[in-house]
């Protein structure tokens, strides 16, 4: 024969029981808390680019040769030399009319400003292809603790539900006692 708790014994059990879950889950909060704080740290501290001279160089010459201060010197130095070429008596110019050494110092320059500023293109594009894949796993990750809190969340209302059944049982039990007493 089982033998019968007194309701106080039951219901003293019943907030231990609640107390020791409400611990479990402070902990987990904790531990997730610590787990956000790593991943946020990791984000706005990445590790620092090691660069080659020739990948510095590169950068430095697409910073310069795609700016406005490149575009106007250039503009500049293009007109003074027209304006030389062109006023300067006949003899005296270094580039007459056809202007066919500023033609080839602007293809020269264009043949190798471009790969240059290509190779600067392709780093950063690497670069940006490395930051998607973080924002990609950072999405995962934060797409997993959504599911976990719904799995937490399910069964703290599991518990809660079954608490609550056990809270009923009690009480329905000491109004039995009690209308059994009058």
């Amino acid at each position: 024969m089982k033998k019968k708790k007194k309701p106080k014994v039951v219901i003293n059990e019943l907030l231990r029981t609640n107390n020791e879950s409400l611990r479990k889950l402070h902990a987990i909060v904790e531990s997730t808390m610590q787990e956000e704080n790593l991943i946020v740290h990791n984000l706005l501290n990445p590790p620092a680019d090691i660069l080659s001279r020739g990948q510095r160089v590169s950068d430095k010459v697409a910073r310069f040769g795609g700016s406005w201060g490149f575009i106007i010197m250039f503009g500049i130095v293009l007109f003074f030399w027209i304006l030389y070429n062109s006023i300067v008596p006949r003899g005296a110019e270094f580039d007459p009319y056809p202007f066919i050494l500023m033609n080839l110092i602007l293809s020269c320059i264009a043949a190798l400003q471009a790969p240059v500023i290509m190779m600067s293109q392709n780093r950063k594009e690497e670069k940006d292809r490395q930051r998607a894949e973080n924002d990609y796993l950072v999405n995962l990750k934060a797409e997993l603790e959504v599911r976990n809190l719904h799995l937490k969340i399910d069964l703290l209302m599991e518990e809660q539900i079954s608490r609550l059944v056990e809270v009923q049982q009690v009480q329905l039990k000491l109004l039995e006692d009690l209308t059994a007493r009058k």
